[in-house]
């Protein structure tokens, strides 16, 4: 597992890009930050409670629909080369597996 971050430098044609390699703990903790600071009390409404946000953690751009395939879609297709990461509304995971419990957050 990757700690920290690991700059990588990519030739594309005449376009000379840089990419920093985030671990999944940290494009979530990104997320959870954006999440918390802007975009929760934009969309944690009645009636987009059990809806998916999928933010960019690098633009800071989000998008809700109902299971989070559009809005992933919709912001890959504005960023290409977006990090995306999905946030059910209101609950405490975004899906449960094996018995696990989705537990609703109330605020």
């Amino acid at each position: 597992m990757i700690r920290g971050f690991l700059e990588v430098s990519i030739e594309i044609g005449s376009q000379h890009m840089q990419a920093i390699l985030l671990s999944r703990e940290e494009v979530a903790q990104r997320a959870e930050q954006l999440y918390e600071s802007r975009i929760r009390q934009e969309v944690e409404v009645e009636e987009n409670i059990g809806k998916m946000v999928i933010i960019d953690i690098e633009t800071g751009d989000y998008r809700v629909d109902a299971n989070g395939l559009h809005a992933a879609d919709f912001l890959s297709e504005k960023h290409p080369n977006a990090r995306l990461f999905g946030i059910k509304i209101g609950y405490n995971v975004a899906a449960a597996f094996g018995g696990g419990v989705m537990e609703r957050i109330v605020k």
